[in-house]
């Protein structure tokens, strides 16, 4: 019960201060579930990390379903999900229910253009950290992804395809290349 309830208090917190995307809550809990809670080795994470993106449906909700199961099964990643959605589902409510007073409203407009800057760099900390550890190869086929993804119109669902097929195919080489020897 005890972990039930960290869990909801983590992505909870979660849920209410994080601003952006997706990809703009992966340092929070990258920070709350490996370096405070010690749930996750950093590597593991960065698993998670992939696997996550890789899934259907928005990140952040897939990366609440994999850590709280992980910690406590189907409870716990439903207890996870929902509260990381708390938050925005009342948030998103209330400035539903009072809309018309905030669209023209100058400050509102000025703070979410300063906000946009800040999401860019939140969205960058994990790919900086996920590139680190790469090696000249996994960060040219990185490039080369992005480049295919950005100019020509190429569906990530291909390229997230044909990764995982390039990956299981080196690591059948490196297995064969290691039985020869």
């Amino acid at each position: 019960m005890k972990i039930l309830l960290e869990l909801f208090w983590v992505f909870l917190k979660i849920g209410a201060f994080t601003l952006g995307s997706g990809y703009a809550i992966v340092p929070v809990i990258e920070r709350e579930i490996v370096d405070k809670r010690h749930w996750f080795e950093r590597e593991d994470f960065l698993n998670q990390f992939t696997l996550a993106q890789s899934a259907p449906g928005p990140f952040s909700l897939n990366t609440a379903v994999f850590v709280g199961y992980r910690m406590k099964g189907f409870r716990g990643s439903l207890i996870s999900v929902l509260a990381l959605v708390i938050p925005s589902f009342v948030i998103i409510l209330l400035i539903a229910m009072f809309l018309e007073g905030f669209r023209e409203n100058l400050y509102v407009n000025a703070a979410f253009k300063a906000l946009r800057p800040c999401v860019v760099g939140l969205i960058a900390v994990p790919c900086i950290k996920m590139l680190i550890n790469m090696n000249i190869w996994q960060i040219l086929l990185g490039l080369a992804a992005l480049f295919l993804i950005s100019f020509t119109g190429i569906s990530p669902i291909y390229i997230l395809v044909f990764g995982a097929i390039l990956g299981i195919f080196l690591c059948y080489i490196g297995e064969k290349r290691g039985l020869e020897q």
